[in-house]
């Protein structure tokens, strides 16, 4: 965690002043999911776009114009604005520790997009060199900000179930290659159901029942190649590299334990489901790739307690704006580097229990980030 100094050292301006007002934002890669931050980094008023990169400068060209960005170029050109503090890093996983190295060099916090690291060896390299130049990593998911599952977390953590005892979380579909226009990276190396998704599902049982301590798990690929279903490439072949298959068992440092599933191999698509049992109840959550949704409760009665959601709505991007706030006001950020390389480190473990089939000890822990104020709301300015 970055301490108060080392974090007031790396917002100061290059007069040496500390840095007060919006802070500066400058995104990298301007691909499909760019749209999705942009439309609410744009409109957050404690954040200010300030530049667009891309390998393809005329794609970022035309990202900047699209959303009102005064600035657009290479990432060396990003990466030497002085008032840039914050690279939201919206690369391909392959690429996500080697822009977030640069950035880190330059002196801007990160924001990235999961997963973290491909490897424990990148990621933890990647938190040693923030700690050293004194700047924040954050990556996401930050869904777990959103009204939705912040609402079921104050369900769990009031005591609404009792003490948490298990949970079941189950994301089953037939695979993206039926809908995404280019689905390679999909199934190529860092990517997979566990890799791509599981990041979501993890992140919210961490959130409720604490570090992970020992996995179990079993894996396997339904076929080597699968076929583009839909766009300029349909009826493209292409190869699998990972596996299409986990099953996971997953012990915590509490005592409690969970079940995963996550597949690109069902017909029958279960997406979005993660059920916590307690000692008094049962708490059904809203869809943890998601931003919203109510919470269910049942106690034993013929039906559940719906419990709607409460707080911010807005979608990607809000932990861009938790983070920017936590930069000035000198605190921890509630989606920190550390919980996206216990993640990672959760997810090798799964991998690596599959393939040698034995349970692997997760050496990481963590502490889970206390909920957001219940009227935390990213679209009132706060940073003046």
């Amino acid at each position: 965690m970055t301490d108060t100094t080392t974090a007031d050292r790396a917002t100061a301006s290059s007069s040496g002043a500390p840095r007060t007002g919006p802070v500066g934002i400058g995104v990298v890669g301007a691909g499909v999911i760019s749209d999705q931050y942009l439309g609410n980094l744009t409109q957050f008023p404690d954040l200010r776009v300030l530049f667009i990169a891309d390998i393809d400068e005329e794609r970022a060209a035309a990202q900047a114009e699209k959303w009102g960005v005064p600035g657009s170029g290479s990432v060396a050109e990003l990466l030497a604005h002085d008032d840039v503090e914050i690279v939201v890093n919206l690369t391909i996983p392959a690429a996500h520790v080697e822009v977030a190295l640069a950035a880190v060099a330059a002196g801007k916090h990160v924001w990235g997009e999961k997963p973290y690291a491909l490897d424990r060896e990148s990621g933890q390299r990647l938190l040693a060199a923030a700690q050293e130049a004194g700047v924040r990593v954050a990556v996401a998911p930050d869904t777990f900000l959103g009204a939705g599952l912040q609402t079921a977390l104050r369900v769990v953590r009031q005591g609404d179930i009792g003490a948490p005892l298990t949970g079941l979380a189950l994301f089953q579909v037939p695979g993206p290659e039926s809908w995404h226009p280019s689905p390679e990276f999909l199934f190529a190396h860092g990517a997979g159901p566990m890799f791509d998704v599981g990041p979501y599902y993890l992140t919210t049982l961490v959130q409720v029942f604490g570090p992970v301590a020992k996995v179990t798990a079993t894996s396997s690929k339904a076929r080597e190649t699968r076929v583009i279903g839909s766009g300029p490439k349909a009826g493209t072949e292409f190869p699998v590299e990972v596996p299409t298959h986990v099953s996971a068992l997953l012990q915590f440092e509490s005592g409690a334990s969970a079940q995963a599933v996550f597949s690109f191999d069902s017909k029958l698509a279960r997406a979005g489901f993660v059920e916590i049992a307690g000692t008094e109840g049962t708490a059904v959550f809203p869809d943890p790739n998601m931003f919203d949704g109510d919470t269910l409760v049942h106690t034993g009665g013929d039906e559940p307690t719906v419990v709607p959601a409460s707080g911010s709505t807005f979608t990607r991007g809000t932990g861009v704006a938790e983070l920017a706030q936590a930069i000035r006001g000198g605190r921890r950020e509630r989606v920190p580097g550390e919980l996206a390389f216990h993640v990672l480190d959760v997810m090798v473990s799964l991998a690596e229990s599959a393939e040698r089939d034995e349970s692997v000890v997760v050496a990481s822990s963590l502490e889970p980030t206390p909920e957001l104020p219940e009227d935390w709301d990213p679209s009132v300015a706060t940073l003046s």
